[in-house]
């Protein structure tokens, strides 16, 4: 039975569980039931929060190191990344307007997570007037000070610059590369292994949330599920191919066409990396892109460019301060796109990796990363419709890149 099949039965029977507690407040089975189900979910989720900070940097410096190829593709790398970053922007503006418009998870407070949140002070210095010097400030820090105090934006600034004097070193750091390589596969190899405690894990969260919260909330994340997928939907089916036509100069029709194979399986598989061999298929065959291109686009879009992922982790925090009833402020809400934008770069492209970067997003802006256990019962499902956006995604910039490398290239030869 697959991973991802186990984490549904354990949702389905967690959900049951808490039901079947919720019958009996005050017996002994009430609170000895309460008592295991939060020793089990501490184990995971602690678990989780051990492997997170050194799991970000490691796949940021390979990320960001094994882009040296652009010093051969210059031209070739700076449109890709230019196609990135606008597509991922476009996509969290999006989350987070829609999040906004519908103001998902308004009006239920839940108390599981009080205690995280009364020990969580609001910075004063969160403002818009003193954000960029307070994010300097915290950020531009003691790296291992940052490492031992679980500080997400300091590692991640690090892990760039570290990324990018690889590149630059070039051969002389290539040790430096392979040793930061085989220590990002350790900590992909922890991540497995800890994700065979997730059916666990999600069934011990999803029993203790249900048993001792309001049911309200299972309406408000039904809300969220449809926003979301809503949003996400809009996302692939108009803006991406609007930003085609324009750029791409390629009917929207004749991509859907030529892409559906690739889309298909990315929706039955949920992950980008499963379904990249045949999206560089469909690119080379049916879209008529470059061979060099879409070897060079598509590999790195499935790790730099995950529009679903990124818009999902900023309508998801969103929510979860409104379920809490903490009112996020502009500086802070900046800092949630800029986080998952980051966030959807280092997600390696699993099934439900997304759930382990999640945890980096709360907690860049002080919300309890146990809170994720309110995501659990749907991200499976929202898990396939923002890879289908992200395999979109990937395929859409391979021919904006190769119509704007190869016009360059016959004007050169002219």
């Amino acid at each position: 039975m697959s991973l991802n099949t186990q984490i549904l039965i354990a949702a389905i029977l967690g959900i049951a569980f808490g039901f079947l507690l919720s019958l009996f407040p005050q017996s002994s089975f009430f609170s000895t039931s309460l008592y295991g189900l939060g020793i089990i979910s501490s184990i995971f989720i602690g678990l989780l929060k051990m492997l997170l900070i050194p799991l970000i940097f490691s796949s940021i410096v390979v990320g960001v190191s094994n882009l040296q190829a652009g010093g051969q593709l210059g031209r070739v790398w700076k449109i890709t990344l230019a196609c990135c970053v606008t597509t991922t922007t476009l996509a969290l503006i999006l989350g987070i307007g829609c999040a906004h418009l519908f103001d998902v998870g308004k009006g239920v407070d839940i108390a599981l997570f009080q205690n995280d949140m009364n020990q969580y002070q609001t910075p004063d210095t969160l403002t818009p007037s003193s954000f960029f010097t307070n994010f300097i400030q915290n950020t531009l820090i003691n790296p291992f000070k940052a490492f031992a105090e679980g500080n997400v934006l300091a590692v991640v600034v690090f892990a760039l610059l570290i990324g990018v004097a690889l590149v630059h070193g070039g051969e002389r750091f290539k040790a430096v590369r392979q040793l930061a390589g085989q220590f990002f596969e350790i900590m992909m190899l922890m991540i497995r292994w800890v994700m065979k405690l997730a059916p666990l894990g999600i069934f011990a969260l999803l029993a203790k949330l249900i048993a001792t919260e309001d049911l309200s909330v299972l309406s408000r994340l039904a809300e969220f599920a449809v926003v979301v997928t809503g949003t996400t939907i809009f996302h692939g089916a108009v803006v991406l191919p609007l930003l085609l036509w324009i750029f791409g100069k390629m009917d929207p029709v004749t991509f859907f066409k030529g892409t559906r194979a690739a889309l298909i399986t990315a929706f039955a598989t949920s992950s980008s990396s499963a379904t990249m061999p045949l999206s560089m298929k469909c690119a080379q065959e049916n879209l008529k892109v470059s061979p060099a291109t879409a070897g060079f686009v598509i590999p790195l879009g499935t790790q730099l460019n995950m529009d679903g992922t990124a818009l999902y982790e900023a309508a998801a925090a969103l929510f979860i301060a409104n379920l809490i009833g903490l009112d996020l402020s502009l500086g802070q809400q900046v800092i949630v796109c800029l986080t998952a934008m980051i966030a959807s770069l280092g997600a390696p492209g699993i099934p439900s990796a997304g759930m382990v970067t999640m945890i980096m997003v709360l907690q860049s802006v002080g919300l309890p990363a146990e809170a994720i256990a309110i995501l659990l019962p749907i991200d499976r499902l929202l898990d396939t419709v923002r890879t289908v956006v992200n395999v979109q995604g990937d395929m859409m910039i391979s021919v904006v890149v190769d119509r704007h490398t190869r016009n360059i290239t016959n004007e050169s030869n002219a």
